[in-house]
């Protein structure tokens, strides 16, 4: 049978019309593109946090040059949030409908601003860092496009407690906290921490502060006038580095016990030199100079040179975007939202490039892991460390 002109032009259009429509359901996805929104503090108190996404940007044109994933390269929009959650919910409503996913949202608070709105728009939401009680305490059906993995602040502060028990005879812990989900979850960890030692353990202050401090010298004198031997950090680095300082001007120098967001050794002797040798610092995956944290270190200093200096950041935000690339892969070459959920939810004892303990999500766990070591700072000279626990698992909480 043969087709007429007119019949030739109105197949052409249908085909269209179908390749259309089959694109129209996945927002972000072409062809040869797949477009990834990110918001992030790129300016503002927790600026150097802003490095986990520019390294997830180096990690993506690492990707492209090995040919992108099913024949796709990954573009990255990244946008400024300044950890301001009201940018950032700005932030995610202006890409909600043009991004496939979202990677590396940042902050306990930005979270809280955004998960109603990741939910209704039926967002992939991959690797978001904050406290995942925000995503534990909603209804299991309005967190199926998150996947995270991520330490519970309030696990970890209850771990920070018990290992300055163990490791320096703590007597007096007092807790410097931001006054947000992210520092009131620490806060209540140490208090879990506290009562499990009662008897040989007492909270000896609590001294909050807000983002938008800047002079931290009473908070310093507080903490100071609590005797504490042992001080807890819940706080951004400029915010922990501001408190360090004020304290050794009054001479008070005592044993530091830091949440895994201060856990960029490099970043924090930049800071601090010498104040921050001895410092005890929580981690989330491989560091550099240990094999595997280097081998990654390498890739993306070669896509990105700004990334120097920062190194532990960095791998955290490439761990991110190693996610949501394997999450890609397993998709496979028809790419929808609800087919990358799918191939998200496949992946069991995962590790990414061997920088995290294994990741294992599924239709009924979308908090992949709930991990943390500790470390120690050693010299400032050689921004040195040693290991001080090996990873630390606490249960999944969604």
């Amino acid at each position: 049978m043969k087709l007429g002109i007119l019949g030739i032009t109105l197949l052409v259009a249908a085909l269209g019309a179908t390749s259309t429509l089959a694109q129209s359901k996945a927002p972000g996805v072409t062809d040869t593109e797949v477009t990834i929104g990110i918001t992030t503090p790129l300016s503002g108190p927790a600026a150097a946090w802003g490095t986990t996404a520019l390294a997830a940007e180096a990690w993506s044109k690492h990707v492209n040059e090995q040919g992108g994933v099913h024949g796709r390269k990954i573009k990255v929009v990244m946008k400024d949030d300044g950890y301001n959650p009201g940018r950032a919910l700005a932030n995610v409503n202006e890409m909600k409908d043009s991004v496939f996913a979202l990677v590396g949202l940042l902050g306990t608070a930005v979270l809280n601003a955004n998960k109603d709105t990741i939910a209704d728009a039926k967002l992939p939401t991959i690797w978001p860092y904050g406290n995942p009680e925000v995503f534990a305490k909603q209804p299991k059906e309005k967190n199926r496009t998150v996947f995270m993995v991520y330490p519970d602040y309030t696990d970890e502060g209850d771990f920070l407690v018990q290992q300055a028990a163990k490791l320096t005879g703590a007597k007096k812990v007092a807790v410097f906290y931001q006054n947000d989900d992210y520092g009131k979850g620490g806060l209540d960890g140490v208090k879990r921490g506290v009562a499990k030692l009662a008897g040989s353990m007492a909270l000896a202050g609590e001294v909050a502060y807000e983002v938008a401090d800047r002079e931290l010298s009473t908070h310093a004198l507080k903490i100071k006038e609590s005797g504490a031997d042992s001080i807890i950090i819940y706080a951004t680095v400029t915010h922990c580095a501001g408190l360090i300082k004020e304290m050794a001007k009054v001479g008070y120098r005592p044993k530091i016990f830091a949440s895994f967001p201060l856990g960029d050794r490099h970043t924090m002797f930049r800071l601090l030199g010498e104040l921050w040798e001895g410092a005890y610092y929580n981690v989330t995956g491989a560091v550099p100079g240990e094999p595997e944290g280097d081998r990654i270190i390498d890739i993306l200093l070669k896509q990105e040179p700004k990334l120097k200096g920062r190194e532990s950041f960095a791998l955290t935000g490439a761990a991110a975007m190693m996610a949501a690339v394997e999450g890609l892969k397993r998709a496979g070459k028809n790419l929808t939202r609800e087919g990358f959920i799918e191939a998200m939810e496949s992946i069991r004892g995962w590790s990414p490039e061997k920088l995290t303990a294994p990741v294992t999500w599924g239709p009924n766990r979308h908090h992949g892991g709930n991990p943390i070591r500790m470390m120690q700072a050693m010299k400032a000279a050689d921004t040195s460390f040693k290991t001080v626990t090996d990873y630390q698992p606490f249960p999944a909480h969604f």
